[in-house]
């Protein structure tokens, strides 16, 4: 009897040791390491807080591990001041331990994620866009049935990405992004002049059918189709990483 109470518990420690240590999929926050534009004036190019906090907050607190990856790895930078959700999950939730210690891209393995997603701020237009080895993490997460969430010039950092057949991710979709007519009216990025590219024109030039505040009712609408996850308008930025969630169950 004493020996089958040992195999018993024996084997019943085997299984909580072996389904302990089998890791459940996470979530990987694409960011910048963007400062400023590089004009005389140091235009502003850091990530936005309130784009990346509160999708930051949804995500743990629906009990999913969250990774930040950037271009060269290290520590990210925020324009923004932390309000609301955003202090909260800085104080509480670890967020900036994640955003100072960001993985370079070599260092992730895509199917170990179910989901990305990437916030606005310009900075991602700069160095995500154009980064190779970023864009093919996510094209492999989404290839493997995973989901692609952005808000405001997210969508921009994902606009390039190219899949295993040669079309364009955002090819015949519809993705919410940055209006090419906001952008010119403003003077953040000098009416635009100093970006590489216009969300809008690039969403629409690589296939999408780019949606921003001419086409939508409400200019705060989260935008869902074929896996891809987008708004134009900060203030959605939590509702999309909700929306991912919903979509990976």
């Amino acid at each position: 009897m004493k020996y089958f109470i040992y195999i018993f518990f024996t084997t019943i420690l085997f299984i909580s040791v072996g389904v302990n240590t089998v890791p459940a999929k996470k979530v990987l926050i694409i960011a910048s390491n963007m400062i400023d534009m590089g004009d005389a004036e140091k235009h502003d190019a850091r990530n936005n807080l309130w784009e990346v906090a509160p999708p930051y907050h949804i995500f743990v607190s629906h009990g999913f591990e969250v990774d930040f990856v950037s271009p060269n790895g290290g520590k990210v930078e925020f324009m923004m001041d932390p309000l609301g959700i955003s202090s909260y999950t800085i104080k509480y939730e670890g967020f900036m331990d994640k955003a100072n210690n960001t993985f370079t891209p070599r260092r992730i393995e895509p199917s170990n994620y179910w989901g990305v997603y990437i916030g606005g701020g310009y900075g991602p237009l700069f160095d995500v866009a154009n980064n190779k080895e970023l864009q093919s993490i996510i094209a492999k997460i989404y290839e493997s049935g995973g989901i692609i969430g952005g808000g405001g010039h997210g969508a921009g950092a994902f606009a390039n990405v190219v899949l295993s057949t040669g079309e364009f991710l955002v090819k015949g979709k519809k993705v919410a992004g940055f209006p090419n007519s906001t952008e010119r009216s403003k003077s953040w990025a000098k009416q635009g002049s100093l970006l590489p590219f216009l969300v809008e024109s690039q969403l629409n030039k690589n296939g999408a059918i780019a949606q921003n505040k001419h086409t939508l009712k409400d200019k705060h609408e989260v935008v869902i189709d074929q896996r891809i996850v987008s708004t134009m308008f900060l203030p959605s930025a939590a509702i999309v990483a909700k929306e991912m969630i919903i979509l990976n169950k």
